[in-house]
């Protein structure tokens, strides 16, 4: 099994890659997925997040207000670490569990949005990152989805630079070019994928 962690900036173009990725053969396990699933109606997860912050971030329908949520948790570093220490191990959990489940010959993608941000590139056995300009990324976000250049501007700001995402990439894929370049270099990316999970197959395991 190959573990590949995928990342990339806000904008840059990340789930389309991943998108691309499944459609070759890869397994994707995504953590934003999964913290939407633990926190779910019903989970152990909500219940520990409204034990800890209080009835007042559940909506009307009994599902987590998560602008509610955010808007208490990222006004103070306390509350993010405990929210985190609620969510990250469920997460984790989850993701091992999907891991497990994949072939011994798989190539499973990781796609993990703050992988550089919480260091961590150790986890995997190689890290992709998804690349474009900060200009790219402002336009993507103010044109395809509707943010205004303040906002944009404020959530790239709070994540890794390009130069911080790069530095930990084994791997780039330049994402400021045409939608069929962009297919062809995933392509590439993905028969260099497979070859290394086909050789870590085949070693022997220990005794």
């Amino acid at each position: 099994m190959l573990k590949v962690g995928l990342t990339g900036g806000i904008g840059a173009g990340k789930s389309e890659v991943s998108r691309l990725l499944v459609e070759h053969g890869a397994v994707l396990i995504d953590a934003d997925r999964i913290a939407r699933e633990v926190v779910a109606p019903g989970t152990p997860g909500l219940a520990a997040v409204v034990e800890a912050f209080g009835p007042g971030v559940l909506t009307a329908d009994g599902s987590l207000d998560r602008p509610k949520l955010g808007s208490i948790v990222f006004a103070d570093p306390g509350k993010l670490a405990a929210l985190n220490a609620i969510v990250h191990p469920m997460v984790g959990a989850r993701s091992r569990e999907l891991e497990q489940a994949a072939a011994a010959d798989a190539v499973v993608i990781h796609d993990v949005p703050l992988l550089t941000e919480n260091a961590l590139a150790p986890l995997y056995d190689l890290v992709i990152v998804v690349d474009a300009s900060p200009e790219t990324q402002l336009d993507r976000l103010v044109r395809l989805r509707g943010m205004t250049e303040e906002d944009a501007r404020a959530r790239m700001a709070a994540q890794a630079n390009r130069e911080r995402r790069r530095e930990i990439a084994d791997i780039v894929i330049d994402n400021d070019v045409p939608l069929d370049a962009l297919h062809q270099r995933v392509t590439e990316v993905w028969e260099d994928l497979i070859r290394r999970a086909r050789t870590r197959s085949a070693e022997p395991g220990p005794e």
